[in-house]
């Protein structure tokens, strides 16, 4: 477990594991309008399934340094949203989520898109026969 120290003070010391920041800055992603939901490998998807938990850092990579953090997201968006926009207001959410909840200084928030989630067809088809 790789552990950042925040803060040395005269009562000890304040360290915050990278997994923590990977949670914080999943759930900050996930909150914005327009994110499906978070891609995961293959071992995660197999880990997820077999211990029935959510595991809400998949997808999200964490590189903590001397001086700054920099995080890569992985994300699914949905379908019929501007991508830039919604790439951009993650980039600023998971930053700031970061920086006020750890002290920690965020360099970079990489974002990649991994998919885009189309509306299931099934939806399509009951709205086709409401309408007539």
């Amino acid at each position: 477990m790789n552990e950042q120290v925040i803060n040395g003070v005269e009562m000890g010391i304040v360290k915050i594991s990278d997994e923590v920041v990977e949670v914080i800055a999943g759930l900050a992603a996930s909150e914005i309008d327009g994110i499906e939901g978070m891609s995961t490998t293959l071992v995660g998807g197999i880990t997820q399934i077999l211990s029935g938990k959510k595991n809400v850092s998949k997808g999200v990579k964490v590189n903590v340094g001397e001086e700054s953090a920099t995080i890569d997201l992985y994300v699914v968006v949905k379908y019929g949203v501007k991508i830039s926009e919604v790439a951009r207001t993650v980039q600023e959410n998971v930053k700031k989520s970061v920086e006020s909840m750890t002290g920690l200084a965020v360099s970079a928030v990489n974002v990649y898109i991994q998919s885009i989630m189309l509306p299931k067809i099934e939806e399509n088809e009951e709205e086709e026969e409401k309408e007539e």
